[in-house]
């Protein structure tokens, strides 16, 4: 199967989307309480309804970038935040996307490319990321057993990714997932190393 622009657009219209909490997740919504710089580059790859987005303009931040696959869900949030000079919208492959930001947030974007993307997924990130920048959210820390996402790991997996690109500030358990997420996710923390 592939998990192309068709596949995400039939997920958003025929409202295929238990991963979406209708919110934005609260380890990332207590990461960003203690963010002090609004003017930093902030990047959201797979935003989906880009809850952390809304969240984010509503804590005064001013250059956030959204990026996602799917015409629909794009469509959706550009006019969702079509008065904003603060955000931009963009219908791009992630792999394709160049520039530069100081902050990449990851909330179940990781989770629903192909495994077999993910050494890629670690190198991209680190291209994008600017001096001292940073990848933080979530991972899952369990297996799913799907042939279709959410695909699944662990820490000593995602290590393997990440090692050779980024310093790990924190890979630990969350302790303030939400209730049905409890015990299955990873906070990450990761500083870009310059190559």
């Amino acid at each position: 199967m592939k998990l192309n622009e068709n596949f995400w657009n039939n997920k958003y219209i025929n409202n295929e989307t238990g991963w979406d909490l209708k919110a934005p997740s609260t380890p990332l919504k207590e990461y960003i309480d203690q963010l002090e710089n609004k003017n930093i580059r902030i990047l959201i790859p797979g935003c989906g309804n880009a809850y952390e987005a809304e969240y984010l303009l509503k804590q005064g931040f001013i250059n956030i970038t959204l990026i996602d696959i799917s015409e629909v869900i794009v469509e959706k949030i550009k006019e969702k935040f079509k008065n904003n000079p603060h955000i931009q919208v963009l219908h791009q492959d992630f792999f394709d996307l160049e520039g530069q930001y100081d902050l990449i947030l990851e909330q179940t974007f990781f989770c629903a490319l192909d495994p077999e993307l993910r050494q890629k997924y670690s190198i991209k990130m680190n291209e994008l990321l600017a001096e001292n920048g940073k990848l933080v959210g979530i991972l899952f820390n369990r297996e799913f057993g799907n042939n279709t996402p959410p695909f699944g790991g662990d820490k000593t997996e995602y290590e393997t990714y990440f090692n050779d690109y980024f310093d790990f500030k924190v890979m630990e358990n969350c302790y303030n997932s939400i209730t049905p997420r409890k015990g299955t996710e990873l906070f990450i923390n990761l500083k870009k190393i310059r190559k």
